[in-house]
């Protein structure tokens, strides 16, 4: 590509805002675009062994596809994926698969490799575009363009995978895979923080790199996992203040920086230190990218949702969460319905067909829409991290919102939390189960958090949120809840125990088991009051 000036590209920026702000206005294309997606999708599909043996052909309309085909979970397809890493061509998509996504999501299960074929890298380009673009469109101006733009994703370094043999595959972390294929224009004019420092997978060393590279440069947008965020930020306000400029936020050692880009983790815990650190004028700019597929970024204020990106090459599918069930996806395959059968306030497990081979894949997540017209939605929560091991049925989005309001009303900040059963034991006399909750605030707090008192608030505000709970509290099926308190750094062991610290890792907010819990147990030296 030419090495054309960056005005050229900020005007180019400028006519693209239009367009997007053009297609958002829309009323009707999403159903239309979800349409043409799976037309497109299907003839690809039947091309391969795996999925023409499963009963796609090239001609299947979308009521036989739904009949035919079930939903299913990565590990039932792994032996497929398998197949493509040791490079078999023609598998779950046409042609030879060189890169595979590595992703062990927020379960603590297994590590999975999703293809990213050719296709879903072009998906991945035009999403990371667009959504962006949404964002000009809502601050009304493409400035944004006009600066750096800082990524705290994962390491660019690909490790060759052997099974492959002469053929050539290569896994890595997506967000790393994606930097490694951006457009020319984005690499030379936007992107940071360089290829060298990107290819780090030592995390601390990496923060101390790009503070000494970021601190001088003009950054107008900066994206990451809020946890991370924080890291960073506190690093550079540490590192201007052994120079001459001392700051107090990331604006003031920024003056043009206007955009923070989070996802993946619900941000309302991080909201406040994060307004603090970032500066008072800085926009937040909520996505929500997973390995499996871009699916929806901000287009309107928060409360509105994320628009659900129908016109990039993912076909959608919801199965409602009441009809849900793991070990029956064989049988459940008309159950879930498209775009155009979704209401609002229902809970739907998400189901994408993609580009890279995935039909009808069970990725896992758990949305609720707030509107359909046009489709926007917000993510509630994980098929697996759900918290119903005595039936109460609650969520992580219920969880969050419960903590964050206690913490509000004391000025506490949270650090990092999960919650776990704890099973009747007799034992120890407890003749109904509860619920225990792990936290950890950020020390320095005025007025000092003690368990009970802690735990009967969560109570109370977790009974306003799920009236499954609060039936199985009154009835008298679940005791009240107990608190532990962690000291800090318990939360940052485990992540680094599995092999999680850094990066886009997420840490597991709740488990019908005590998997996590019993693993922190291990690393921790806690209180409970």
């Amino acid at each position: 590509m030419p090495a054309w000036p960056k005005s050229f590209y900020t005007f180019g920026a400028g006519l693209l805002t239009a367009r997007a702000e053009w297609r958002l206005r829309r009323k009707r294309g999403a159903v239309a675009a979800q349409q043409r997606t799976f037309k497109g999708l299907v003839p690809q599909l039947a091309a391969t062994s795996f999925w023409r043996d499963a009963g796609i052909e090239a001609g299947t309309a979308y009521d036989k596809f739904r009949s035919r085909i079930a939903p299913r979970t990565y590990e039932q397809i792994a032996p497929a994926i398998e197949r493509m890493r040791r490079g078999e061509a023609g598998v779950l998509w046409p042609g030879r698969c060189a890169l595979f996504a590595v992703s062990s999501g927020t379960t603590a299960g297994a590590t999975k490799y999703l293809p990213v074929t050719e296709e879903m890298l072009a998906h991945f380009r035009q999403t990371g575009l667009d959504s962006l673009l949404y964002y000009t469109v809502r601050a009304k101006h493409a400035g944004v363009f006009r600066g750096r733009h800082l990524f705290l994703g994962g390491s660019t370094a690909l490790t060759a995978l052997p099974e492959a043999g002469p053929n050539e595959a290569y896994a890595g972390d997506l967000s790393g895979i994606a930097a490694l294929n951006l457009p020319a224009w984005v690499e030379k004019h936007l992107y940071e923080p360089g290829t060298t420092i990107a290819q780090l997978g030592d995390w601390p060393a990496k923060i101390d790199a790009i503070v000494k590279r970021a601190s001088t440069l003009d950054i107008t947008m900066l994206a990451g996992i809020p946890s991370w965020v924080l890291i960073l930020a506190a690093a550079l306000r540490e590192h201007s203040s052994e120079g001459k400029r001392r700051v107090t936020n990331l604006q003031g050692l920024w003056p043009n920086f206007e955009c923070f880009v989070h996802g993946g983790v619900p941000i309302a815990p991080f909201y406040d230190e994060l307004r603090t650190v970032l500066g008072p004028t800085v926009k937040f700019h909520e996505v929500y990218p997973a390995s499996e597929g871009f699916i929806a970024a901000q287009d309107a204020e928060a409360v509105a949702g994320l628009r659900l990106m129908t016109d990039a090459g993912l076909f959608f599918e919801f199965l409602p969460m009441t009809d849900f069930d793991e070990a029956r996806l064989d049988q459940l395959g008309p159950k879930a319905v498209p775009l155009e059968g979704v209401r609002p306030g229902v809970d739907y497990a998400l189901l994408l067909t993609t580009p890279g081979g995935l039909v009808r894949h069970v990725i896992g997540d758990v949305v609720r829409f707030v509107s359909t017209e046009p489709p926007r939605l917000i993510y509630v929560g994980r098929t697996k991290l759900q918290l119903s091991a005595f039936g109460e049925h609650v969520i992580e989005k219920e969880l969050t919102e419960a903590l964050l309001a206690v913490c509000r009303r004391h000025d506490w900040t949270i650090t990092n939390f999960h919650v776990a059963p704890l099973f009747a034991n007799s034992l120890t006399g407890a003749n109904r189960g509860r619920h225990e909750w792990w936290i950890e605030l950020k020390p320095g707090t005025v007025a000092t958090p003690i368990g009970p008192p802690m735990a009967a608030e969560l109570d109370v505000e977790l009974q306003r949120l799920n009236d499954d709970y609060a039936a199985k509290r009154k009835g008298g099926g679940l005791e009240s809840p107990t608190v532990r308190l962690v000291m800090p750094g318990v939360f940052r062991h485990w992540l680094t125990y599995r092999g999680k610290w850094g990066g886009q890792h997420k840490m597991p907010r709740c488990r019908s088991d005590r998997l996590v819990a019993d693993e922190l147990a291990q690393v921790t030296n806690f209180a409970v009051d």
